[in-house]
């Protein structure tokens, strides 16, 4: 979270989602007009510790679970109320091919769907 990237990236009008870990680092951004929140590592933290960091958040901050977050686990993170997840290792590790990235991407999207 760097409040410097934060303002300027809303001064060029882009959405800015600062990674976050502790309610004073998302409040702390959302003061410095952060469109949403990223919760990194979401895996780390836990769906229970976020639901109670979404209890004093304000209402409507958009929140993405990032770090751990996949096919495995996307019901319970959304059902606890996430807005989206990143994805990284789930979507790409070094050596896949082009078309196994894009068999994973529809896969992710997929299960993502089914989620609720």
């Amino acid at each position: 979270m760097n409040e410097a990237v934060i303002g300027e990236s809303r001064r060029l009008e882009m959405v800015s989602l600062p990674g976050i870990v502790t309610p004073t680092e998302a409040f702390a951004a959302l003061a410095a007009g952060a469109s949403g929140l990223k919760l990194f590592p979401a895996s780390q933290v836990g769906i229970a510790n976020m639901q109670a960091m979404m209890a004093v958040l304000p209402a409507g901050t958009e929140l993405y679970a990032v770090g751990g977050i996949g096919i495995d686990n996307f019901a319970a993170w959304r059902g606890a109320g996430v807005h989206g997840a990143g994805l990284g290792t789930a979507l790409y590790t070094p050596g896949l091919t082009a078309a196994e990235v894009g068999e994973r991407a529809r896969a992710l999207v997929t299960a993502w769907q089914q989620a609720l």
